[in-house]
């Protein structure tokens, strides 16, 4: 299809009549259609996106994008010892997309303080683990220290940990082993931290590395395995494929996707959800400009007649009322997009939409739009909705008799 200067002057002679008397409120209200329409996408695609990222990262501040253990270690949290040396021939600082490397190791315990019992699993972390972003969960208190007075008893426990065995900052806390011969360790409770997620908040206690290490009666050279923290989580498959290529037969390096799958097959229904609201829209969005395209063309019948009767073709006319369409189309974007972008500045600013943190593991909605989802979005609409003018546009210059359109009232 050609356009030409021609076409896009009567368009906007068409668009600028006064005496549109029945299409113009058509015309208005397919602009907040079609705007509507654009702002229920982006902010879909918004939510979707922002959702599944936070999600993610919050799961991988606590474990890793990426985690080395022994190929025995069935996701217990009684672990079987890793020598150091082992990981140690580990090329590391040749992953140029490594961004932290950690070494940790776990054991099931139970608090018992004046009013509760509950069990527990004690991560034993390194200083290197607060790298990761941990410590934007802790709400009071500090990380553990790995040096000073003490250092060595201190121990981070979620919020509902603490508000079920009613401990607070300074706190004491004995916790038991279930070994042979039993035994139990003094903490300190240093710090408290929330993540809202249950899996974590109902279990994780970090303490110190070797007070696990002497748990298990491992020397300092045994870990339980070790976190890898990516600086773009995009280029995890590359990654663990390169590590495990490393590693002996023994050792297996597994994605955050290989350790949670239940969590991350969650988020992936996200994405069918999107696709089948988009599809709604967009077919909304069609309907809408088709009904406001063929109103328009039946209050300018006269003006087609005259079209046809000086000669012009069809393609010529279909063109013309296809520019209307599309202007009207521009407009609806621009205005959707001014609003959904403001919207969602808002949402992300001042978190004015809130959500069960039980239910949704956040307390707001998060929104994050990346300006190629904007753009595909928005080239999305505007070619389905001119594709689907295109050939009822033709189809409509092409039968209509000049005679007969002049006679039209």
């Amino acid at each position: 299809m050609l356009f030409h200067k021609f076409h896009f002057q009567l368009a906007n002679k068409l668009l600028k009549n006064k005496e549109q008397r029945f299409s113009r409120p058509i015309i208005r209200i397919s602009t907040i259609g079609i705007a509507l329409g654009i702002i229920v996408m982006l902010f879909a695609v918004g939510i979707t996106m922002g959702y599944k990222a936070e999600i993610s990262k919050k799961v991988v501040e606590l474990g890793a994008h990426i985690r080395i253990s022994n190929y025995d270690f069935n996701y217990s949290y009684e672990q079987l010892p890793i020598d150091k040396e082992e990981v140690e021939k580990i090329d590391f600082e040749g992953i140029t997309q490594i961004e932290n490397v950690a070494y940790y190791c776990t054991k099931v315990g139970i608090i018992k303080t004046d009013c509760e019992v509950e069990g527990v699993v004690l991560k034993g972390v390194d200083s290197l683990f607060f790298k990761s972003g941990f410590v934007k969960n802790i709400i009071e208190g500090s990380k553990l220290q790995f040096s000073g007075e003490n250092y060595k008893n201190q121990v981070v426990i979620s919020k509902k940990i603490a508000d079920k065995l009613q401990l607070s900052l300074g706190d004491k806390v004995r916790t038991y082993f279930v070994q042979d011969p039993p035994k139990f360790r003094n903490f300190t409770v240093v710090g408290i931290y929330r993540t809202n997620l249950p899996d974590y908040d109902e279990s994780f206690i970090f303490v110190n590395i070797e007070q696990v290490q002497k748990l298990n009666e491992w020397t300092s050279n045994q870990i339980g395995g070790v976190d890898i923290f990516l600086s773009n989580f995009e280029q995890i498959d590359e990654v663990v494929n390169n590590l495990n290529q490393q590693l002996d037969y023994q050792l297996k390096a597994e994605t955050i996707q290989q350790q949670f799958p239940q969590l991350f097959e969650w988020l992936a229904l996200f994405d069918m959800n999107v696709i089948v609201l988009l599809t709604i829209t967009f077919f909304v969005c069609i309907i809408t400009i088709l009904s406001t395209f063929f109103i328009i063309i039946i209050e300018q019948i006269q003006t087609i007649g005259i079209f046809k009767a000086i000669g012009m073709k069809n393609k010529d006319i279909s063109t013309i009322f296809i520019i209307v369409a599309g202007k009207i189309i521009l407009k609806s974007l621009l205005i959707g997009n001014a609003i959904a972008l403001l919207l969602a500045f808002l949402q992300q600013k001042f978190h004015l939409i809130t959500l069960d943190v039980d239910t949704y593991y956040l307390p707001y909605v998060p929104i994050s739009l990346s300006l190629t989802a904007v753009v595909l979005l928005n080239l999305l609409v505007f070619i389905l909705c001119i594709g689907a003018l295109l050939i009822p546009g033709w189809f409509v210059a092409s039968r209509i008799s000049p005679v007969n359109a002049i006679r039209f009232e």
